[in-house]
């Protein structure tokens, strides 16, 4: 009897926190309907989120600073372009006759930089030259060194046109050098002042897998491609010439 009696008092005041001051239950014990969001002007909410997603509108004068200083470089860029690319620039020179037979030039042009990678000196040779070693460029030596050094600076080039042999042998043919159709590279010169170096750093770490990248990039874009483990002769430089052979790129 008294157990009826005390379970019909429990069932009668309900849960012990439906009589007890709200402000006295702890956040968990308190019924969800307790627990309110406070109030918020949805049509307000709604414009302060569109306004802090929203950019800042630009001045149109700071629009048309923008749009002048793109013309003006674009004028630069058409200006010193040669071989009708902007990513070549350079000079168109006078054409080079040949001091023996196999020699010489017909449209050279004098390059100081391709896709914005400056020549540590102008070189001379013809344009399907020049965009074969701005495809290198853009394909294989800036995604092979990416951010080594601070990227790349410059290319540092120990030949380009000269009229004469291959590797200077005597009775050997005239080297694609003396068609306006070769370039040697030696070394990537770095943003922070270092640079990688075919003869020191060919087979170690780093540099030495992004040469050897640089390496593989290049053929296709050139014919022939020569580095330090063809022969004596390029221990210390790729070989990059435009020669076409009807077995595909030579590439050792």
């Amino acid at each position: 009897m008294i157990g009826r009696v005390l379970a019909f008092c429990v069932l009668a005041s309900g849960p012990a926190w439906a009589n007890a001051p709200a402000q006295s239950l702890r956040p968990e014990e308190r019924p969800t309907a307790l627990v309110q969001a406070p109030s918020v002007n949805s049509e307000t909410a709604a414009e302060g989120l569109a306004a802090s997603l929203r950019p800042k509108q630009r001045t149109r004068r700071f629009e048309q600073a923008v749009a002048k200083s793109i013309n003006a470089l674009n004028a630069q860029l058409a200006r010193g372009q040669v071989c009708g690319d902007p990513q070549i620039q350079g000079e168109r020179i006078s054409a080079i006759p040949g001091r023996i037979a196999g020699c010489g030039v017909t449209e050279p042009v004098r390059v100081r930089s391709v896709a914005g990678v400056p020549l540590s000196t102008p070189a001379t040779m013809d344009c399907t030259t020049a965009k074969a070693l701005k495809t290198w460029v853009n394909s294989g030596v800036k995604p092979a060194v990416g951010s080594q050094g601070g990227g790349v600076r410059n290319l540092r080039v120990v030949a380009h046109y000269a009229c004469r042999t291959r590797n200077n042998q005597a009775g050997a043919r005239i080297s694609e050098h003396g068609r306006g159709r070769a370039i040697d590279i030696a070394g990537i010169g770095l943003n922070n002042g270092t640079e990688m170096t075919l003869l020191t750093d060919w087979n170690r770490g780093a540099k030495g897998r992004a040469l050897k990248q640089m390496w593989r990039a290049a053929c296709g874009p050139f014919g022939t491609v020569l580095g330090p483990e063809s022969n004596r002769f390029h221990l210390d430089h790729f070989h990059f010439d435009t020669a076409h052979y009807r077995s595909g790129a030579y590439c050792r």
